[in-house]
Protein backbone atom coordinates (compact mmCIF):
# COMPACT_ATOMS: atom_id res chain seq x y z
CA UNK A 1 0.00 0.00 0.00
CA UNK A 2 1.45 3.38 -0.99
CA UNK A 3 2.01 6.01 1.68
CA UNK A 4 -0.62 8.28 0.13
CA UNK A 5 -3.18 5.45 0.10
CA UNK A 6 -2.95 4.71 3.83
CA UNK A 7 -6.21 4.38 5.73
CA UNK A 8 -7.18 7.67 7.28
CA UNK A 9 -5.03 9.65 4.85
CA UNK A 10 -6.23 13.21 4.45
CA UNK A 11 -8.01 14.09 1.25
CA UNK A 12 -6.94 16.49 -1.44
CA UNK A 13 -9.71 18.94 -0.48
CA UNK A 14 -8.21 19.60 2.94
CA UNK A 15 -4.77 19.76 1.39
CA UNK A 16 -5.97 22.31 -1.17
CA UNK A 17 -7.57 24.42 1.55
CA UNK A 18 -4.29 24.49 3.47
CA UNK A 19 -2.39 25.31 0.28
CA UNK A 20 -4.80 28.18 -0.37
CA UNK A 21 -4.05 29.57 3.08
CA UNK A 22 -0.32 29.21 2.42
CA UNK A 23 -0.78 30.99 -0.90
CA UNK A 24 -2.51 33.88 0.88
CA UNK A 25 0.42 34.05 3.32
CA UNK A 26 2.89 34.06 0.42
CA UNK A 27 0.98 36.95 -1.22
CA UNK A 28 1.19 38.90 2.05
CA UNK A 29 4.91 38.20 2.36
CA UNK A 30 5.60 39.38 -1.19
CA UNK A 31 3.73 42.62 -0.46
CA UNK A 32 5.35 43.02 2.95
CA UNK A 33 8.85 42.70 1.57
CA UNK A 34 8.21 45.79 -0.52
CA UNK A 35 7.75 47.64 2.77
CA UNK A 36 10.80 45.98 4.32
CA UNK A 37 13.01 46.86 1.37
CA UNK A 38 11.74 50.43 1.31
CA UNK A 39 12.86 50.97 4.91
CA UNK A 40 16.33 49.48 4.47
CA UNK A 41 19.43 51.23 3.26
CA UNK A 42 20.88 50.46 -0.15
CA UNK A 43 23.43 47.99 1.28
CA UNK A 44 20.85 45.94 3.21
CA UNK A 45 18.10 45.95 0.59
CA UNK A 46 19.34 42.81 -1.19
CA UNK A 47 18.27 40.63 1.76
CA UNK A 48 14.68 41.84 1.35
CA UNK A 49 14.85 41.46 -2.43
CA UNK A 50 16.10 37.87 -2.09
CA UNK A 51 13.33 37.05 0.40
CA UNK A 52 10.70 38.60 -1.86
CA UNK A 53 11.99 36.59 -4.83
CA UNK A 54 11.87 33.38 -2.80
CA UNK A 55 8.28 34.05 -1.76
CA UNK A 56 7.32 34.93 -5.35
CA UNK A 57 8.73 31.60 -6.52
CA UNK A 58 6.78 29.63 -3.90
CA UNK A 59 3.66 31.72 -4.59
CA UNK A 60 3.90 30.92 -8.30
CA UNK A 61 4.51 27.23 -7.62
CA UNK A 62 1.49 26.94 -5.32
CA UNK A 63 -0.70 28.94 -7.72
CA UNK A 64 0.21 26.57 -10.56
CA UNK A 65 -0.35 23.53 -8.34
CA UNK A 66 -3.81 24.68 -7.30
CA UNK A 67 -4.74 25.72 -10.85
CA UNK A 68 -3.63 22.30 -12.11
CA UNK A 69 -5.95 20.69 -9.59
CA UNK A 70 -8.82 22.97 -10.70
CA UNK A 71 -8.92 24.37 -7.16
CA UNK A 72 -9.54 28.00 -6.29
CA UNK A 73 -6.42 30.14 -6.59
CA UNK A 74 -6.46 32.91 -4.00
CA UNK A 75 -5.68 36.36 -5.40
CA UNK A 76 -3.41 38.85 -3.69
CA UNK A 77 -5.05 41.75 -1.88
CA UNK A 78 -4.35 45.28 -3.02
CA UNK A 79 -2.71 46.06 0.32
CA UNK A 80 -2.22 44.50 3.73
CA UNK A 81 -2.33 45.96 7.22
CA UNK A 82 1.04 46.28 8.88
CA UNK A 83 1.32 45.00 12.47
CA UNK A 84 3.30 48.13 13.46
CA UNK A 85 4.78 51.22 11.80
CA UNK A 86 7.97 50.56 9.86
CA UNK A 87 10.09 53.65 10.50
CA UNK A 88 13.63 52.26 10.65
CA UNK A 89 15.86 49.43 9.53
CA UNK A 90 15.23 47.67 12.86
CA UNK A 91 11.47 47.95 12.29
CA UNK A 92 11.97 46.57 8.77
CA UNK A 93 13.92 43.59 10.14
CA UNK A 94 11.20 43.00 12.76
CA UNK A 95 8.61 43.02 9.97
CA UNK A 96 10.74 40.47 8.11
CA UNK A 97 10.48 38.24 11.18
CA UNK A 98 6.69 38.67 11.29
CA UNK A 99 6.37 37.86 7.58
CA UNK A 100 8.48 34.71 7.83
CA UNK A 101 6.70 33.53 10.98
CA UNK A 102 3.32 34.09 9.32
CA UNK A 103 4.35 32.07 6.29
CA UNK A 104 5.79 29.33 8.53
CA UNK A 105 2.50 29.09 10.42
CA UNK A 106 0.61 28.58 7.16
CA UNK A 107 3.06 25.95 5.94
CA UNK A 108 2.84 24.00 9.20
CA UNK A 109 -0.87 23.68 8.47
CA UNK A 110 -0.05 22.45 4.95
CA UNK A 111 2.28 19.86 6.46
CA UNK A 112 -0.48 18.78 8.84
CA UNK A 113 -3.13 18.56 6.10
CA UNK A 114 -0.97 17.17 3.28
CA UNK A 115 -2.39 14.16 1.50
CA UNK A 116 0.46 13.80 -0.99
CA UNK A 117 4.15 13.20 -0.41
CA UNK A 118 5.11 15.98 -2.85
CA UNK A 119 3.07 18.45 -0.82
CA UNK A 120 4.78 17.37 2.40
CA UNK A 121 8.16 17.79 0.73
CA UNK A 122 7.20 21.27 -0.48
CA UNK A 123 6.01 22.19 3.02
CA UNK A 124 9.18 20.97 4.74
CA UNK A 125 11.41 22.75 2.22
CA UNK A 126 9.46 25.98 2.55
CA UNK A 127 9.45 25.80 6.35
CA UNK A 128 13.22 25.33 6.38
CA UNK A 129 13.74 28.29 4.06
CA UNK A 130 11.43 30.54 6.08
CA UNK A 131 13.28 29.76 9.29
CA UNK A 132 16.65 30.50 7.71
CA UNK A 133 15.39 33.90 6.57
CA UNK A 134 13.72 34.52 9.93
CA UNK A 135 17.00 33.86 11.75
CA UNK A 136 18.75 36.52 9.68
CA UNK A 137 15.92 39.01 10.32
CA UNK A 138 15.92 38.24 14.06
CA UNK A 139 19.64 38.96 14.20
CA UNK A 140 19.14 42.25 12.31
CA UNK A 141 16.26 43.21 14.61
CA UNK A 142 18.20 42.33 17.77
CA UNK A 143 15.67 39.67 18.79
CA UNK A 144 16.56 36.68 20.93
CA UNK A 145 16.52 33.81 20.70
CA UNK A 146 17.45 33.92 17.03
CA UNK A 147 16.24 30.40 16.28
CA UNK A 148 12.89 28.71 16.72
CA UNK A 149 12.88 25.01 17.63
CA UNK A 150 9.70 24.32 15.67
CA UNK A 151 9.02 27.03 13.07
CA UNK A 152 5.36 27.82 12.60
CA UNK A 153 4.22 26.31 15.87
CA UNK A 154 3.19 28.45 18.83
CA UNK A 155 5.84 28.75 21.57
CA UNK A 156 5.29 26.60 24.63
Amino acid sequence: MADDDAPGALNQGTENAALSDALAAEHAAVWGYGVVGGALGENARSQAEDAESAHRAVRDQVSALLAGRKADVVDAQGAYALPFPVLSAVDAAALGVVLEEGVAKAWVRVLDQAAERSTRELAVGTLSATELRAVAWRVAAGKTPVTTPFPGLPPK
